[in-house]
């Protein structure tokens, strides 16, 4: 606060100023007088107080000498003047320094037990306590080294304990801040802003000797601060871990105990104080150790998680201190240290990192630099890299255990740590490895860390059928928004699995590839429990050796790039050979259902029993006989049925598989375009997967080609799959000659086609027919196997080739006129009428036909002109002579025994009819060809099949037209209806429960499909409107309803008279009033009805259909 008027400067004037006061003090110790003089103090300016520093201080120092009891007021008020006095000036006397410290502590010291602290007021302890930080911050650098002689050992050991016990006892966290601050200040390692007294390395070593007598106190209670109630706030934390490391760094420094100082023999005046003396022997220091070890653990495990920043910031600079000053003579604490300080480098908190990333690089420099030095270091380096290997061979060695029992935040934490051992190790990873017992427990240390939960029966139940190998072509960012994550047994959170990820990276990076690869490939062949483990590794120690993710790191941690990376050759060598082991037979296939469906059985036929003999002649040569079961064979089925495979094996069978697939991603990405070559061998596996069934390896398979696609360069799918068309036809050729032993050919041709354009039709042109001959050869074998092929096949000409029916056909009701429609002409309306009624009659029917002949139609000329020349068929473009011929052949199989393969059938045929739709005259044959087919299945089958016929029969509808109006009305239209009319009561009185039933969905599929085709066919209408009244009921599941509304408004759209009155006859809204009284008066059935179930959609249709009729209706009532 600025002074209200000019400070006194002169000495004379200032002594005669504050004589009085200080007298009046020392005869009359109150209160007032105290605040008197306190308030005289600051009237005087800095020089010369300094100069009377003694005098003033004498009455304050009096009244705390008095006898008897003080109120703490008038302590807290003379201590608040002598902090003033000593804030501003300096403290320039041994004694007076001595003497007011004693004085002090008694303050803050109990009358009766000296040693605890008095039972004052928070006020009055803050107080001393900021005027005790005054004091020591006032001495001059000659008289505060006097506080670490021996003699004053008692004094200083008395203040230490005094703080320690405010700092860890006290409730208010500024008490217990400031006894910290105190602390820091008497052992001269104050970190405020102050000047502070730098001491030279002699006297370093004396205050060094002197707090060696008083470390095991300090540490223990700073430790038991530190890892206290969190409730005391993160400041006291950092504060106390700063007494902490400063004092441990000041006693056990390494500069000190190797100088001969340390070696003085005390004076024998001490007398019993010499008992208090510490010597800094070497077996004093190697015990000491072990004991700050035992701290240090406890201060690291509560404090390297802490939810603050700040405090895990001090603990990074807790580790930078002591690893810096004290490597050596903290030998027990230098793993803890190098623990803590490498645990932090992937802290949330930038600045931690940050300041991690400086430390680590010194204590990597200290290392790496001092390898090339000769001599006595030598020895301490090779001691700091054993304890780095000791520390990562132990940690390796209890990391299953920890990853089992500890949390997911210490899990992280201990993950960190190891991570950072291997970046401080950086190149002599490689070097630490080649050592077989560092090798071996670190490898079954991530065996048994990336085990995987393989028991979700989830993976099995989700099956793609194609799907999603036909709906994800958009792009990869589609893709990556439905990837699987991995679940895994001892943790769920994904940063532990991104630091696992890490390590493996660094291990590649690092370490020699060669070594690696064949590890890791051996622990992969010996035992099925670490394949899928090993396979992961492998996975990323490649991306690791290619440097895609951690050459930026290994450049932050080492100031410039010191990493083993392998070279691209050998790169290449060791992923070929990873590839090889991945795509061979007992890897690749594998089993992935439970049970065997028509498809798999007929998948399994066409595997011979010499093809089994073979694989399991090599199994048994080789001695393999942790093998994975390849596809079994019909001969075998007897076997396999007998030893049913479990959840656990399965869904183990899909994960190897997808790490596989994620493998050879990851292999293109390290490799770039250097992958192009191993294309040849490796694409087509991949396609083999993207075609199956199961769903999690179809998307890894299309993850996989996506990464391919940019690893190679290739813009898109449809790149990759046409620059590699020519090699991967080749081998779906051969594939399908030997189809016994390459089942799996038709599922890449279906993939191929799903993912290319219209130029790969030219090339899978023989393909084709080669696929037809083979189904033309052995339907019963070989149907539900290449239905899949064909169905892609015409899927991808319909894309290919768009026409008119591939478009959405919805029908839409043309708009309502708006309010300005033209009002209707009775007059005309009676004109046409009449004229109508004539032509009936035969009445002017001459003129009319005249009329008609006098413009013939231009198809006529046309005929006339080429009536001479030849009829000569034109040839059919490719795309649509291959649809008619699947067309023929889907004929056949539509009345084959298996339901799944008819559905797919009926689902090629309305692709195939799409596709036909530009050529009528190609169309209409077939159509005929296929009708007894087809009808067998809408008036014969299965519900489910009897859903998809009608679809086809709607597509035909759209196309065909009038060329089926005779057959549906006569075949299919009353079966239809006599089915919706059966059904109706049925699900008017069904529960909510109706609604997931196959008659529900096939009462909605032929509601929403019957309106369009009676109104493209003109059907007759009656049976129809007769079958869909009552699902106009409120009664009926709302989306019955809907349907049903839009047959009607199809309907309406035919015929809108006959529905006008049908919708009236069952409820009319009002009556009609004729306008003139000649006229008739109209009477509807629905006139005068009560509002019951059909009212609300039958006021609805004639709302929209209707709606200006009302409106001239309710005009001609009012």
């Amino acid at each position: 606060m600025p002074p209200t008027m000019a400070q006194i400067s002169h000495p004379k004037i200032a002594f005669a100023y504050l004589r009085p006061a200080c007298v009046l003090l020392t005869r009359e110790p109150t209160l007032s007088n105290v605040q008197t003089l306190s308030s005289q103090l600051k009237k005087v300016n800095d020089a010369t107080l300094q100069q009377l520093q003694e005098y003033v201080l004498f009455p304050l120092r009096f009244v705390l000498k008095v006898p008897g009891p003080k109120k703490d007021n008038l302590v807290q008020a003379v201590v608040e003047a002598m902090s003033h006095v000593l804030e501003n000036t300096c403290v320039q006397s041994w004694e007076t320094l001595r003497d007011l410290l004693s004085e002090l502590c008694l303050c803050l010291c109990s009358p009766t037990d000296p040693g605890k602290p008095a039972d004052t007021s928070e006020e009055l302890k803050s107080t001393v306590l900021r005027c005790l930080d005054a004091l020591l911050h006032a001495a001059y650098d000659d008289i505060v080294f006097k506080l670490f002689e021996p003699i004053m050992l008692p004094g200083l050991g008395a203040a230490i304990s005094l703080l320690l016990t405010l700092g860890e006892k006290e409730k208010s966290r500024n008490i217990q801040a400031a006894a910290l601050k105190c602390l820091q200040a008497l052992t001269l390692q104050c970190d405020c802003t102050q000047e502070h007294v730098v001491p030279s390395s002699e006297e370093q070593c004396t205050i060094g000797s002197t707090m060696a007598s008083f470390l095991p106190g300090i540490t223990i209670a700073v430790a038991r601060i530190i890892t206290g109630d969190l409730r005391q706030g993160h400041a006291i934390t950092v504060r106390a871990i700063k007494v902490w490391s400063r004092t441990v760094g000041l006693v056990m420094e390494d500069a000190q105990l190797r100088s001969s100082e340390l070696w003085k023999t005390p004076s024998p005046d001490l007398g019993r104080i010499r008992q208090l003396v510490v010597h800094r022997t070497q077996d004093w220091v190697t015990s000491t150790s072990g004991k700050l070890s035992v701290l240090l653990k406890k201060i690291i495990s509560c404090t390297s998680a802490h939810q603050h920043w700040r405090v895990r910031m001090e603990m990074v600079e807790l580790a930078d201190l002591l690893l810096a000053r004290c490597s050596l003579s903290l030998g027990e604490c230098v793993g803890p240290l190098l623990e803590a300080l490498v645990g932090a480098v992937n802290d949330e908190e930038p600045r931690v990192r940050e300041r991690c990333e400086v430390a680590l690089r010194e204590v990597s420099q200290r290392n790496q630099s001092s390898s090339d030095i000769t001599g006595k270091n030598s020895s301490s380096t090779h001691t700091f890299t054993d304890v780095l290997s000791e520390n990562l061979y132990s940690l390796a060695t209890s990391l299953p255990r920890l990853m089992r029992t500890s949390d997911d935040q210490k899990k992280l934490f201990v993950l960190n740590v190891f991570l950072g051992y291997l970046k401080i190790l950086g190149p002599l990873v490689s070097v630490v490895l080649k050592s077989a017992a560092h090798l071996e427990r670190i490898s079954k240390a991530l065996m048994q860390v990336l085990e995987l939960d393989v028991m979700d029966v989830r993976i099995l139940e989700e099956r793609s059928y194609g799907m999603t190998i036909e709906t994800s072509s958009g792009s990869h960012d589609s893709y990556s928004a439905h990837i699987q994550r991995k679940h895994f047994l001892y943790f769920t959170d994904e940063k532990i699995f991104s630091v696992l990820m890490e390590i493996c990276q660094t291990l590649g990076y690092y370490g020699n590839i060669y070594l690696l690869t064949d590890h890791f490939l051996d622990l992969y062949r010996q035992s099925l429990a670490y394949r899928k483990q090993a396979a992961m590794v492998l996975n990323e120690i490649a991306r690791g050796a290619a440097v895609i993710t951690v050459a930026t790191e290994g450049q932050d941690l080492e100031g410039e790039s010191l990493g083993c990376s392998a070279t691209q050759e050998d790169l290449k060598a060791a992923v070929v050979s990873v590839m090889e082991e991945y795509t061979s037979l007992n890897n690749w296939h594998l089993i992935t259902v439970s049970e065997e469906t028509d498809r798999d059985r007929q998948d399994q036929q066409l595997l011979s029993p010499s093809r089994l003999l073979s694989i399991s002649n090599s199994d048994i040569s080789n001695g393999n006989a942790n093998s994975l079961q390849v596809i079994p064979s019909s001969f075998a089925s007897s076997s396999v049925s007998s030893s049913t495979s479990t959840i656990h094996q399965l869904n183990s069978n899909i994960w190897q598989l997808c790490i596989q697939l994620e493998g050879v991603a990851c292999f293109a990405q390290a490799l770039g375009r250097d992958f192009r070559p191993l294309l040849m061998t490796s694409l087509y596996p991949v396609l083999e997967k993207a075609g199956e069934e199961t769903l999690l390896i179809s998307q890894a398979a299309l993850g996989s080609m996506w990464d391919i696609c940019k690893a190679c360069g290739y813009p898109s799918l449809k790149e990759l799959i046409n620059e590699n068309s020519d090699y991967l036809l080749n081998d779906i050729s051969l594939n399908l000659q030997r189809l016994s032993q390459h089942p799996q050919a038709p599922r890449v041709l279906t993939v191929m086609l799903t993912h290319s354009d219209c130029s790969l039709l030219p090339l899978v042109g023989d393909i084709v027919q080669d696929v037809l001959m083979a189904l033309d050869l052995s339907y019963d074998h070989t149907a539900a196997l290449f239905c899949s092929v064909l169905h892609a096949l015409v899927k991808a000409l319909a894309r290919w080739f768009p026409t008119s029916c591939s478009k959405t056909t919805e029908s839409a009701r043309p708009k309502q006129t708006s309010t300005d429609q033209e009002v209707l002409n009775i007059c005309q309306f009676l004109l046409d009428y009449r004229k109508q009624k004539e032509l009936a009659e035969g009445i002017g029917i001459e003129e009319d036909g005249t009329e008609d002949l006098e413009v013939p139609p231009p198809t006529e000329c046309e005929d006339f002109e080429d009536f001479g020349a030849p009829d000569v068929k034109a040839e059919l473009p490719s795309h649509l002579s291959i649809t008619k011929d699947v067309m023929e052949r889907c004929i056949h199989l539509l009345s084959n025994p298996s339901l799944r393969l008819r559905l797919k059938v009926l689902d090629v045929l309305e692709l195939c009819v799409c596709v036909l739709s530009e050529r009528e005259n190609e169309l209409l044959p077939m159509a005929h060809h296929c009708w007894p087919a087809l009808l067998q299945r809408l008036t014969a089958d299965d519900p489910l099949a009897v859903l998809r016929a009608f679809r086809v029969l709607c597509t035909l509808g759209e196309t065909c037209g009038d060329f089926l109006r005779r057959r549906v009305s006569k075949e299919v239209l009353p079966k239809l209806s006599s089915s919706l009319a059966r059904q109706a009561p049925i699900s008017a009185m069904a529960g909510p429960v109706y609604t997931h039933t196959l008659a529900y969905k096939l009462q909605l599929a032929v509601l929403q499909g019957l309106g369009s085709l009676c109104q493209r066919l003109d059907l007759e209408l009656d049976a129809v409107c007769e079958a869909c009244l009552p699902y106009l009921s409120c009664r009926q599941p709302i989306r019955l309803q809907e349907a049903c509304l839009s047959v009607f408004r199809h309907l309406i759209q035919v015929d809108p008279d006959a529905f006008w009155f049908t919708l009236n006859e069952l409820h009319c809204p009002s009556s009609y009033i004729p306008p003139h009284p000649d006229l008739q008066l109209v009477q509807l059935n629905g006139m005068g009805r009560p509002r019951d179930e059909y009212s609300d959609n039958v006021l609805k249709l004639l709302r929209e259909e209707f709606g200006s009729v009302a409106e001239t209706v309710n005009q001609a009532v009012s």
